[in-house]
């Protein structure tokens, strides 16, 4: 069924999840999943890819609506903040290229949080250089046959997963890639696990694909163009991912001050002290720059205006600042900052895999310089 979401009551139920999410946070850590019960709680309260139309499940509010629901989430838990950024980059790339009745079956089963979707992009032997698959596809009468290998996130936990293979051998970089929606539990897929420094919630994995066979109704746009067509998406995804990492500063500098404030030493509170004080300000100062971009790249979208690069600058600068933000709090903390009973030191190591996955930032370095300075002039 249906419901209608105010946007500002709904960052308010998003914001309403905070302190569960952080009470819970080691749990799913040690379980190394996010649980099929939080995941459904969100998609009751509207809260996963609410930008989507309510014809497919979503709420049809605003990307800046969405990424402060985003964001609050990842005040709580970084990790979980994932669902609702995955649900909606997926949620947009099958809205824009399935047919209605994929569409409608999967945005369905993504915003009500019965399941996820996955995103495979990257390959073991190929992060950065998206453009040049191994994976491959094939068409065999009425389906395509997918052989290759992918890591993703949300991998063991997912029902489906959204992949990009070469459906052109010929072809060169970027060029005759198709993407595919594919059933994970479909014969022909092995899943395993990979252990992560951080961020072990997400479930990341490697996934085999061998002689899958994907009914040709799953493919998503135009044969040989995902490149260029269903990649659009990850401008939006990107400024999602910069509010998931200040989300998660964010609640760390807070913290942090009421820490400072009633630590004691040399018979005043640490916060007295500039060299202590400062650092907080000025992680403040770039958390906020860094929002106001992320904020700015999303109402461009929502205005259907460009905006590629500024969405590369939001993905390789919010979560270098985020982590230098909660660097500056673990050590703040001095030696409890260490532990593991306070959630600085997690949040620190989640942090640090937002610089690698979902584009680096030399990747977003040269789209930004490509934008600006055209292509002949950029490396």
């Amino acid at each position: 069924m249906v419901q209608a979401f105010d946007a500002d009551c709904l960052v308010e139920k998003a914001s309403a999840f905070e302190e569960r999410l952080v009470s819970e946070s080691r749990e799913r850590e040690a379980a190394g999943r996010i649980g099929a019960d939080i995941t459904r709680e969100m998609g009751r309260a509207g809260l996963i890819a609410p930008e989507l139309p309510l014809r497919l499940g979503g709420a049809d509010l605003t990307k800046v609506t969405t990424g402060l629901v985003t964001e609050a989430i990842a005040r709580g838990d970084l990790t979980v903040a994932y669902i609702q950024v995955v649900g909606s980059l997926v949620g947009q790339v099958i809205a824009r290229n399935a047919n209605s009745d994929v569409a409608s079956h999967y945005c369905g089963l993504i915003t009500s949080g019965e399941a996820t979707v996955a995103i495979g992009l990257s390959e073991p032997s190929a992060g950065s250089d998206a453009g040049n698959p191994s994976s491959t596809a094939r068409r065999d009468g009425d389906d395509w046959i997918i052989n290759g290998t992918k890591s993703m996130s949300l991998a063991l936990t997912s029902t489906a997963t959204v992949i990009f293979a070469r459906t052109d051998p010929a072809a060169g970089r970027g060029r005759g890639i198709s993407a595919f929606l594919v059933d994970l539990n479909a014969h022909g897929v092995t899943k395993h696990h990979i252990s992560d420094m951080g961020q072990d919630a997400v479930a990341r994995g490697i996934v085999e694909f061998s002689n899958v066979r994907v009914p040709a109704d799953h493919l998503l746009g135009e044969q040989d163009q995902a490149f260029t067509q269903v990649m659009q998406g990850f401008d939006f995804s990107r400024a999602l991912i910069g509010l998931q990492c200040i989300g998660t500063a964010s609640r760390a500098v807070d913290d942090t001050w009421a820490y400072v404030k009633n630590r004691q030493a040399f018979d005043q509170p640490l916060s007295k002290f500039q060299g202590v004080s400062f650092p907080l300000a000025e992680a403040e100062t770039k958390i906020t720059a860094a929002r106001l971009l992320c904020l700015e790249t999303l109402r461009l979208g929502d205005e259907g205006l460009p905006h590629t690069s500024q969405a590369a600058m939001c993905k390789w600068w919010a979560p270098l600042e985020t982590y230098h933000a909660v660097h500056q709090c673990l050590l703040l903390h001095g030696q409890n900052g260490y532990k593991k009973e306070l959630d600085i030191e997690k949040r620190l190591r989640d942090l640090l895999g937002m610089q690698i996955g979902d584009g680096t930032a030399q990747i977003m370095k040269l789209i930004i310089a490509r934008s600006s300075a055209g292509r002949e002039f950029a490396p």
